[in-house]
């Protein structure tokens, strides 16, 4: 009993206090020095919190790296040399925010695309004369030989029933009508809703699609509907909103519309890509990690700076704010860029394919990848278990209300993976902003991002990726196939999941913690 008494302190006074004053004087002296402790930390962690803020919203390289980005290397479509000017950019800019480590991670991607000078002439009658429409090629589209004096048949938007109603469509280039965009359900839906189209194009044996943009005053922008930079099944090209209600005002009317179409997009592969992470060590416990991550590459028709130049710079910026601040988190924190996002997320699915066998010591992933829109909070991707611990860990934001928590789940980001692997996973909910107009399109460029706003967003990232890194208790645990499932079905998960054909990969193993 001696030995057991030396070895655990605490024990001692139950043995030889004996009278009742002098145990409620112990319980009081062991509940004021636990408050004490307690109290020491709280302030600790409000000090933490303020450094980094503080420092965060100090002068900074943010927007000349920005504007190097953008500006001088411009849209970075994987496989092309302004793809790899902006990994050096990525490494160069991490070594001078002070990194403890920086390394190129390749990956394999299927195919190098890039568009070539697509053409799109509209013709009515011998009688009248021909227009140019303003149309680009669908992202991961194949390529097409000029096709004259092809059949254009209005489709609506898309439904089966709006097949059906336009008969016979084979061989030719069928017209998809949208809605005009104005919220991310919009965004959404456009997305959600096309490779149904494509499947009744498909099968419909129609020669090409012609989708009606979604933005107004002729704005051009590029989407893909591939999902694992795959070359898209058939030909697609996106049709100024304008040009398109020409069209389909020309064919309501009765009129007969024909165009001559050419897609000569430049197709290769396979490539080698590659992600860029730095680091910062942490203190006491090294080998567990918190990652914050946005991806680096972009489409080509504007510069990538909204989408996600601008996040990707936040990233550089988050880290060079906890180095300044003079802090060293408990844990380490990895600092990710990602490529090959805007072809169906492979540069983080590679990364945590490349990483399985170390997840179990990733305890949350942090993304922010929707422009400057004011960030609100987190989406905990159906985590209803981490709500607690992340509202107390977030606190410090609620000077710029962005402390909201939500749990639904979400595919579209980075931290899609990591979520399927029962990570926990932060993803910045944003509001639009100027985001969406600009989203893909050719006016996404350096001038759409306010830098004191981007600046605020480096504060909220790096305070709520430095305190997870810091706390003393993991975040979370990493949760089973069979618990995620239960997160995925009450969250709705499961009808995005089967929308984007990725439901069977999930449900077999394929993608995702198999258990």
């Amino acid at each position: 009993m001696g030995d057991l008494i030396e070895n655990h302190p605490l024990l001692f006074p139950f043995v030889f206090i004996s009278n009742s004053h002098a145990m409620k004087k112990f319980f009081f002296v062991l509940i004021a020095a636990f408050a004490c402790a307690a109290f020491a930390q709280d302030s600790a962690d409000k000090d933490s919190a303020g450094r980094i803020i503080s420092e965060a919203m100090k002068p900074s390289p943010l927007e000349s790296n920005l504007e190097q980005l953008t500006d001088q290397i411009g849209g970075r479509v994987p496989g092309t040399p302004a793809m790899d000017a902006a990994v050096q950019w990525g490494v160069a800019a991490f070594k001078a925010a002070g990194a403890d480590s920086v390394k190129v991670e390749e990956f394999p991607m299927p195919h190098s695309w890039t568009e070539g000078a697509t053409k799109m002439v509209v013709t009515i009658s011998k009688r009248d004369p021909e227009f140019h429409v303003r149309a680009i090629s669908i992202g991961m589209g194949p390529a097409m030989a000029l096709h004259r004096h092809v059949r254009i048949a209005d489709v609506g938007s898309g439904s089966a029933e709006d097949f059906s109603k336009a008969g016979d469509v084979s061989g030719a280039i069928i017209l998809v009508h949208t809605n005009e965009m104005h919220t991310w359900d919009d965004l959404f839906d456009e997305y959600i809703r096309a490779p149904r189209i494509i499947d009744r194009a498909v099968a419909a044996h129609a020669l090409a699609i012609a989708f009606q943009s979604t933005r107004p005053h002729d704005l051009l922008y590029r989407h893909t509907n591939s999902v694992n930079g795959e070359i898209e099944r058939l030909p697609q090209v996106l049709v100024a909103r304008e040009d398109a209600a020409r069209i389909a005002r020309l064919i309501a009317a009765g009129h007969p519309v024909f165009a001559d179409l050419e897609i000569p997009n430049k197709i290769g592969g396979p490539i080698k890509a590659a992600n860029v992470i730095a680091e910062i060590k942490g203190s006491e416990k090294p080998y567990e990690f918190v990652i914050l991550g946005a991806h680096l590459d972009s489409w080509e028709l504007g510069t990538g700076a909204l989408d996600n130049g601008c996040n990707a710079a936040l990233v550089i910026d988050a880290l060079r704010t906890i180095k300044a601040s003079g802090l060293q988190p408990r844990r380490s924190m990895r600092f990710i860029l990602f490529s090959g996002e805007e072809q169906g997320l492979i540069g983080s699915h590679e990364y945590v394919m490349a990483h399985r066998a170390e997840l179990d010591k990733v305890d949350a992933m942090l993304v922010i990848d929707s422009g400057i829109g004011t960030v609100t909070g987190f989406s905990l991707g159906g985590r209803t278990d981490l709500v607690n611990s992340v509202s107390e860990l977030i606190a410090p934001l609620k000077q710029f209300n962005a402390t909201t928590l939500t749990t639904d789940a979400e595919w579209g980001t980075d931290h899609f993976d990591f979520m399927l692997e029962g990570v926990p996973t932060l993803m910045a909910n944003q509001q639009e902003g100027n985001y969406l107009l600009n989203y893909h399109a050719m006016s996404d460029t350096f001038d759409k991002v306010d830098i004191p706003t981007l600046k605020r967003h480096v504060a909220e990232l790096t305070e709520a990726a430095f305190a997870i890194a810091d706390s003393p208790e993991r975040l979370g645990p990493r949760l089973t196939h069979a618990e995620m499932e239960k997160q995925f079905e009450a969250a709705h998960f499961d009808d995005q999941l089967k929308a984007f054909g990725l439901w069977d990969d999930w449900t077999s193993g394929k993608r995702g913690r198999a258990q």
